[in-house]
């Protein structure tokens, strides 16, 4: 067992018997098996092999953005037995517009007798440093309600949520009238276009997650048939074969529902006039799965596309049951830089605003710390740290804690902060108008590389 620890890449020694390393191709059964029952909604006694089959398809050497070694791995070293694991999966965001790159972490995941000994922030410690070595300026997670706080994490974006109708919703062809578009599986020659009708569709979010040909290959053709994450695309198409949008849903139903995750049309054409068909679609294709999986009741079809789509305006009478999102955790280790990378978005809502040419300065205190922000003639010519004295009680606006990140992503106005936080404040018209102008509240629904 010495002998074979030395091949692997030993990070750090834990003690009691425990090291931290990372992955290597070798790991992909037995972090499959892990993740397979760590994340079961079901217990470990009934994992949930789609997970699994998320965590191999990480280590195959097709993925885009993912390497062999960007598992870490707590093992026990007697036993060779994961008792801890999560991942780091690089990716390429965008802020209205402007790229920066983003680690995700994800399947975190510990054996409950390992619990409560600090192994998970280990981990952290060390995915957080890979992460800036690759000049990711945030990372970002999904996961359970406040966990991700204990590593510098703040929910500050919407995560998934949607709206579904049922079978008396259904849009009826009127009698002897042809389906006006057909669905059809995505070819190689489809990429180019999926990417330049995502590129365009994206532009409706504040943050974005940015896709190319080879990460659409990946996330269409190359993962397993039974990953969690592996969704069927189709191509929407008129009666003379025209594309005119795509479609991507789940490979199963979820329970009595089948959603449509990703909805996107060209420039140009008409929401009103495709969305009866996808909705036909998506029924008649749910039914085909429920009754392949024995899954009785089958009734409803949903749009799993954030809190706005223009699904949701033109068929709105027909989506009566409304899921609210849950929330992305993000995490901005250099805040005055990540601030500067997206300057000109800053600037630009500055000159459309009330404060064009504007000149002042505001300190924001986040009482253990803060930020200041030089604003001369519109333009931010300073944003730098700042330490607020006494401590907690100076500057000219409060964001307690990590809040702030909520009014940078969008997620909440000014004003929702103040009502929630008594400890939020902003003293006068100016810092408050100001503070509104430079970060207006936004939506954003990011369809991640996983």
């Amino acid at each position: 067992m010495a002998q074979a620890m030395k091949k692997k890449q030993i990070l750090r020694d834990l003690g009691d018997g425990l090291v931290l390393r990372r992955s290597t191709r070798a790991d992909a059964d037995a972090l499959a098996d892990f993740s397979s029952r760590m994340h079961s909604d079901d217990g470990p006694e009934k994992p949930d092999e789609r997970v699994g089959v998320w965590a191999s398809d990480l280590l195959k050497d097709n993925h885009p953005t993912f390497g062999e070694g960007d598992y870490t791995i707590v093992e026990e070293v007697k036993t060779g037995k994961i008792v801890s694991s999560l991942n780091l999966i690089s990716q390429n965001w965008a802020y209205a517009g402007i790229p920066f790159k983003v680690g995700r972490p994800e399947l975190v995941a510990t054996l409950p007798e390992y619990r409560n000994r600090g192994l998970v922030r280990q981990q952290f410690d060390v995915i957080h440093e890979w992460s800036a070595e690759r000049g990711e300026v945030i990372q970002a997670i999904t996961g359970i309600p406040y966990y991700y706080r204990l590593f510098g994490y703040e929910m500050t974006m919407n995560l998934s949520g949607g709206r579904a109708g049922y079978r008396p919703h259904l849009p009826k062809l009127k009698q002897d009238q042809e389906e006006p578009y057909l669905f059809r599986p995505v070819v190689e020659n489809d990429l180019a276009f999926i990417a330049k009708t995502f590129a365009y569709g994206i532009q409706r979010h504040l943050v974005q997650c940015l896709w190319d040909k080879d990460l659409l290959r990946y996330e269409i053709m190359g993962k397993s048939e039974k990953n969690i994450n592996r969704y069927e695309f189709r191509i929407i198409e008129t009666l003379e074969q025209e594309p005119v949008g795509f479609l991507a849903h789940p490979a199963w139903t979820w329970g009595q529902m089948l959603p449509a995750n990703l909805f996107e049309l060209k420039e140009g054409v008409s929401w009103g006039a495709v969305t009866p068909s996808v909705v036909r679609y998506l029924l008649k294709t749910g039914e085909a799965y429920a009754e392949k999986d024995n899954i009785k009741d089958f009734d409803s079809f949903g749009f799993w596309l954030g809190s706005e789509h223009p699904v949701y305006k033109v068929f709105n009478d027909g989506l009566p049951r409304i899921r609210k999102p849950y929330a992305w955790y993000i995490r901005v280790p250099d805040l005055p830089a990540f601030l500067l990378l997206i300057r000109p978005v800053l600037e630009k809502r500055l000159a459309e605003s009330e404060y064009p040419n504007h000149t002042a300065e505001i300190k924001i205190t986040f009482y253990r710390g803060g930020l200041r922000l030089k604003i001369e003639k519109g333009l931010l010519t300073e944003i730098e740290n700042y330490q607020p004295e006494p401590v907690g009680h100076s500057g000219d606006a409060a964001f307690p804690g990590l809040t702030f990140l909520q009014i940078l992503f969008g997620y909440r106005t000014l004003d929702e902060l103040r009502y929630a936080f008594v400890d939020c404040w902003a003293n006068g018209n100016e810092t408050a108008g100001l503070l509104e102008a430079l970060f207006p509240k936004l939506s954003s629904d990011v369809w991640p590389i996983s």
